[in-house]
């Protein structure tokens, strides 16, 4: 980061004095917004090296690819827009901090282009999956990438050239790619809306995923957070919904001397793994080829499969613990599922169903069992959606439903807080770091009924 002094970091504090009826004088602290840099002028649509800091209420344009240099910091202040044009990409070598709130939010979009939340409408003309620009490209030498309370929508598009290690032209991009072993991702109370591929890769980092929304994330495939060798983080308290392919993906693929380690607690996977083209792959939480890790107090509904531990490459099964998975199903397509045919995932007695009410006598890991019994039972009681659902291969994106968990819900209180221990990789702070890492909530799933965890 190109930062001068502490003085551009932490920015002088201002005061008001306020004269109360007690004659008392009470100070009001305010402290001013974040800025680094000189400020990136909005008159012009961007394009090239850039830097600086994108000011609270401005509307940007970026035309074609931009790169955040090596040493050079590129921040966006809360309520910003920035339309993106022309396929254009995000290249970060340096820092990228996009610090929204919740009551001003970032845009990284693109202008013009409507949203639906209606089924039926064919993937194929959505222009969610269409990749209307490229992503946020991280290359090696990017050491910080901070995304909070930011909108991300309709990126993934295909490489028109191979911007950062490891791309080539004509592949298709993630929407968001980190790959320095030694950096820090943090992307916290976001959303992700469209991809092609995965809308989260990582090949490598320190990371914490919390409280994110993921609706329509791959065309025909893609994992939503993939994580790879030298992985290490949390994925926590997500709702993916409608994702290709696997909500939460670890594998320790790629060959770094870190071994992939990801915590996957307290999320909420809905109908998920349907348009995937390959056959036996996804929709909900998956481990395979040496990757290690904890996942406790999942809430997985109507997704074409359940837990999957991979034999074939093998996950580190050695040091993968798990448990607490709630599961809802609304056919015995996907009750079949619950335990996917042909892996190795071990049915745990804190799981719901229990497994001995449905499982044969004898049950061998990954054989073919009967589900019927279980179908529609155990429903979660979101506080709007309605189950059993008979449309939930098509339904992808949140709209008018409502996945809090109502104050009645069998999922209240079921999940376990002492089990598992968050991953405390990144630094915690409001501007470079995570707000707070997360532990584990009592209620399954990503909405918590005191009203912590997800809180979109």
């Amino acid at each position: 980061m190109k930062i001068k002094s502490l003085s551009l970091m932490f920015l002088t504090v201002g005061a008001m004095i306020i004269a109360s009826c007690s004659k008392k004088e009470n100070a009001q602290i305010s402290t001013p917004p974040l800025q680094v840099g000189a400020t990136v002028s909005d008159a012009a649509p961007l394009t090239g090296s850039i830097k600086g800091t994108m000011l609270t209420g401005k509307i940007y344009t970026i035309s074609g690819d931009v790169t955040i240099n090596e040493g050079d910091t590129l921040l966006i202040q809360k309520g910003v827009t920035v339309n993106m044009t022309n396929n254009a990409d995000i290249i970060v070598k340096g820092t990228l901090l996009s610090l929204g709130t919740k009551d001003q939010p970032n845009y990284l979009t693109v202008k013009n282009v409507t949203k639906t939340s209606d089924p039926n409408v064919n993937p194929a003309d959505d222009p969610a999956y269409q990749g209307l620009w490229t992503g946020i490209n991280c290359d090696v030498t990017c050491k910080l990438l901070v995304l909070k309370w930011t909108h991300i929508e309709y990126g993934g598009g295909i490489y028109s050239n191979p911007p950062v290690a490891g791309t080539k032209a004509g592949d298709n991009s993630f929407v968001i790619l980190f790959q320095n072993v030694d950096g820090v991702f943090v992307m916290e109370d976001s959303w992700v809306y469209g991809s092609i591929d995965d809308p989260i890769r990582l090949k490598g980092g320190k990371f914490n995923l919390m409280r994110n929304t993921f609706e329509k994330c791959g065309f025909t495939g893609g994992d939503v957070m993939n994580a790879k060798s030298g992985s290490v983080g949390n994925m926590a308290y997500n709702l993916i919904i409608g994702s290709a392919t696997t909500g939460t993906k670890a594998s320790n693929k790629g060959g770094t001397p870190v071994q992939s380690n990801v915590n996957m607690y307290n999320n909420t996977y809905v109908n998920s793994g349907y348009r995937r083209v390959e056959s036996g792959r996804g929709g909900s939480i998956n481990y395979e080829e040496g990757a290690k890790g904890q996942a406790y107090n999942n809430l997985i509904v109507d997704c074409r499969f359940g837990f999957r531990v991979v034999n074939d490459p093998l996950a580190d099964t050695l040091n993968l613990k798990y448990g607490y998975t709630y599961n809802y199903n609304s056919t015995v397509e996907t009750a079949n599922e619950i335990y996917p045919t042909g892996y190795i995932t071990k049915p745990q007695p804190t799981d719901v169903p229990v497994p001995s009410t449905f499982l044969p006598a004898g049950y061998q890991l990954g054989a073919i069992y009967d589900g019927t019994s279980v179908v529609g039972k155990n429903d979660p009681l979101f506080v709007n959606y309605p189950l059993p659902q008979s449309n939930f291969k098509k339904i992808a994106a949140v709209g008018n439903y409502d996945f809090h968990l109502s104050a009645n819900s069998p999922c209240a209180g079921k999940g376990n807080t002492t089990l598992l221990t968050p991953l405390n990789v990144v630094p915690v702070d409001p501007n470079f770091g995570s707000s707070e890492i997360t532990p584990p909530g009592k209620d399954i799933g990503a909405f918590q009924l005191d009203g912590s965890g997800n809180h979109h």
